[in-house]
């Protein structure tokens, strides 16, 4: 049995996961993009060592921060601990609010061999610049990304440039159908609440120390890091410089951390066979 929980930053995933996994005798699967990594954990919200203990968790804390990681790297590892899981018919439990991550772990994505390909060119452009580029070699991609996506603009250049295909082309050969039998679940929460609840979450981080945590990982490994693109890492970099106050610095985390529930919200309904719920209790009537 492998179900899905997802939903939005600050609803609530992890106490349910767990409360799931005693229930069910299961484990708990990550699906976050930034809880794989090592040393950074009050930024990337991950499970306390009190909740580590209450039940097995795997593909957590396991990626040092100096490592690349990338969706394909975690749909490999995801597959592995199922094929390993099924072996003992262990019920698993993923939970995690990276959409991306968890549709390319579970569905049948194919992943283009990548080839060295020197993006440097396209890099010093404007995003501006990336999406008009787009737009000539693969205009249904470019009407999918957002202009200032900067991320998702250089990776389907880059994979145009891999392969000599559109990324939209590639993806149109596939079925993006499950490739195993699963449930998907989404933690309901009304939007004004969990606004309010991401914004109390952010001042407890910092009440946790996250700049106790997140100065001396920047200064001792740099700010390259692709762990540091987490939100509640990277917009304090202007508050490092001098640039900002500290106060500035927060309201940016938490206004960047309401834009990010927004859009995982959107990406749940929009591509998960979902059923909404609000408790494990909920879920575990319907399984």
């Amino acid at each position: 049995m492998i179900i899905v929980l997802t939903g939005p930053t600050g609803s609530g995933k992890t106490k349910v996961a767990i409360e799931l996994a005693k229930a069910l005798g299961g484990v708990i699967l990550n699906g976050d993009a930034f809880q794989v990594y090592k040393e950074l954990n009050i930024a990337t919200a991950k499970p306390t060592p009190e909740e580590f203990m209450q039940a097995p968790h795997y593909l957590f804390d396991f990626i040092p921060l100096t490592e690349a990681y990338n969706v394909h790297d975690y749909q490999l590892d995801l597959r592995g601990c199922i094929a390993e899981l099924e072996k003992k018919n262990v019920p698993m439990i993923i939970a995690g609010g990276t959409g991306l991550y968890i549709r390319a772990g579970l569905y049948d994505y194919e992943f283009t061999e990548d080839k060295p390909v020197d993006l440097s060119e396209y890099e010093s452009k404007t995003n501006g610049d990336l999406h008009r580029f787009l737009e000539k070699i693969d205009p249904k991609s470019a009407a999918m990304i957002h202009p200032n996506n900067r991320v998702r603009l250089l990776r389907a250049i880059e994979i145009y440039l891999q392969t000599g295909k559109a990324k939209s082309e590639i993806e149109s050969t596939q079925k993006h159908a499950p490739i195993y039998d699963v449930k998907f679940f989404g933690l309901q929460t009304e939007r004004a609440p969990l606004y309010e609840r991401v914004n109390a979450r952010v001042d407890e981080m910092f009440a946790s120390g996250l700049l106790e945590e997140t100065k001396p990982l920047v200064e001792r490994y740099g700010r390259d890091c692709a762990a540091f693109k987490a939100i509640g890492v990277k917009e304090l970099f202007p508050y490092f410089d001098g640039l900002i106050t500290l106060d500035e610095a927060i309201e940016t985390i938490k206004k960047n951390t309401r834009n990010y529930v927004k859009r995982q919200e959107t990406f749940f309904r929009h591509q998960f066979d979902i059923q909404w719920v609000s408790s494990s209790e909920e879920i575990l009537k319907m399984l």
